[in-house]
């Protein structure tokens, strides 16, 4: 998969563009002035919503860090990765009016969905899309959404 990063301090966001191999483009933002990382799929249809926690505020900073510094990163042989999991609350909708800026922009006209992290799917429930996110710090994070079951 290809993967860009736009870093916005003004803003206080990093967005990420990744895109797999049949051309399918999902955008990650990280909104370190609201405190959220907002996941949207190639599907148009809806975007997924969760509160950032320690580990995604530490690799924003690196990222704003790396972007005064203009350097190139190469992945390589020390890249480390991890695999999370994200489950779609049911029936938790977040308000647009209370999302910021940001998500609100990569958001329009899509319904947004809160997701909280877990452990992993269970055996009843289905993983419909992951996605593979690499940082400036070479670890690279593959995110899963699935639904929970209600």
């Amino acid at each position: 998969a290809n993967q860009s990063a736009f870093v916005d301090k003004s803003k206080n966001t990093v967005t990420y563009h990744v895109t797999s191999p049949s051309n399918r483009t999902t955008v990650v933002l990280f909104d370190s002035e609201n405190g959220y990382v907002c996941y949207k799929p190639s599907d148009p249809n809806a975007c997924y919503l969760r509160k950032m926690d320690e580990w995604d505020l530490e690799n924003i900073q690196m990222s704003f860090n790396l972007s005064e510094k203009r350097v190139s990163i190469y992945v390589n042989n020390q890249t480390k990765y991890y695999r999370e999991f994200l489950g779609i609350l049911p029936g938790k909708l977040a308000s647009a009016g209370s999302v910021g800026e940001a998500v609100r922009t990569l958001c329009e006209q899509t319904s947004i969905y809160w997701v909280r992290k877990e452990d992993g799917p269970g055996k009843k429930r289905l993983i419909y899309l992951c996605i593979d996110i690499c940082f400036p710090s070479n670890i690279c994070v593959s995110v899963c959404f699935y639904y929970l079951p209600d």
